[in-house]
C-alpha cells in the first residue's frame, strides 16, 4: 500500500511540475483534476505501460531501444483521453540563450508537445523515484 501511495505521489508531482514548466500540457478544473490525473496516470503506468512494452518489443529491438519513448507518449495520450481536464496544445517556444548556448525558436505541434512532456515527466519521475529509494 505504501508503494502504491508513493507512486501516486510521484506521478502527481511529475504531472504538476510538467504543467508548470511546459505550457503545451495544461489542465483545467484545479486540484481535483490534477489528483484524478495523478491517479489515472498511476493506473496507466501499472497496467498499460507493461502491455505497450511487450507490444512494441519488436520495434524496440529493431531500433536498439530508440523507440522506448513511444510508450510514454502513448501513456500521456491515454491520460489526455481518459481525463477530460488534461489537454495537449501546440505552442510557440520562443527560444533560449545562455552564455553562447542557443536553442532556437520553434513551433511545437501537439505530437512534439506530447514527446517533450513525456520526456519531462519521465525525467522527473525517475529523479523522484531515485530520491525515494
Amino acid at each position: 500500500m505504501r508503494t502504491l501511495l508513493r507512486y501516486f505521489l510521484i506521478n502527481f508531482a511529475s504531472l504538476w511540475v510538467t504543467t508548470k514548466i511546459l505550457p503545451g500540457l495544461t489542465y483545467t478544473g484545479g486540484l481535483r483534476t490534477l489528483i484524478l490525473g495523478g491517479l489515472v496516470f498511476s493506473i496507466i503506468n501499472f497496467l498499460l505501460i507493461p502491455l505497450l512494452k511487450v507490444l512494441l518489443l519488436p520495434l524496440n529491438l529493431l531500433t536498439l531501444g530508440l523507440f522506448a519513448w513511444l510508450t510514454n507518449v502513448l501513456a500521456l495520450y491515454a491520460l489526455t483521453t481518459v481525463v477530460a481536464g488534461f489537454h495537449l496544445r501546440p505552442y510557440h517556444f520562443t527560444g533560449f540563450v545562455y552564455n553562447g548556448f542557443t536553442i532556437p525558436a520553434v513551433d511545437l505541434s501537439t505530437f512534439w508537445v506530447a514527446v517533450v512532456a513525456s520526456l519531462t515527466i519521465g525525467l522527473i519521475t525517475h529523479f523522484l523515484q531515485w530520491l525515494s529509494h
